[in-house]
């Protein structure tokens, strides 16, 4: 998912769809409430979920300027709530998934979780 919206963005494509699933909905959903993306919205098709990402609307720039996973499946990066990384002095954030779910980085702090990093956004 992070690689297709990265791409889009190098294309200067608006929106994207990908295949549905409940992880890539609730970091999308965050990356929204955050204000990195614009829409994000789940259709049907043929049977199949799809999940549609509006990165920007036609008359504005990406906010997202940068978009990075942290975690791969052959080098999982797990970190306290304390050690959860700032981005770029508080204007980025980091995707974190807990064992109360997957929030942001501050809402982790806040809660003082830790847990799997998963992607940073600024």
């Amino acid at each position: 998912m992070l690689t297709r919206i990265r791409n889009a963005m190098a294309v200067n494509r608006r929106e994207i769809d990908l295949p549905h699933s409940t992880l890539k909905e609730t970091v999308a959903k965050i990356l929204l409430s955050n204000g990195f993306l614009r829409e994000v919205k789940t259709e049907s098709e043929n049977g199949r979920k799809q999940l549609v990402i509006v990165i920007n609307h036609e008359t504005e720039s990406p906010s997202i300027t940068e978009i990075t996973r942290l975690s791969s499946p052959g080098r999982r990066m797990y970190v306290k709530s304390a050690e959860i990384p700032k981005i770029k002095r508080g204007r980025g954030i980091v995707v974190v998934s807990t064992s109360k779910g997957v929030m942001s980085g501050q809402d982790a702090v806040a809660k003082k979780l830790g847990g799997e990093l998963i992607c940073r956004v600024y």
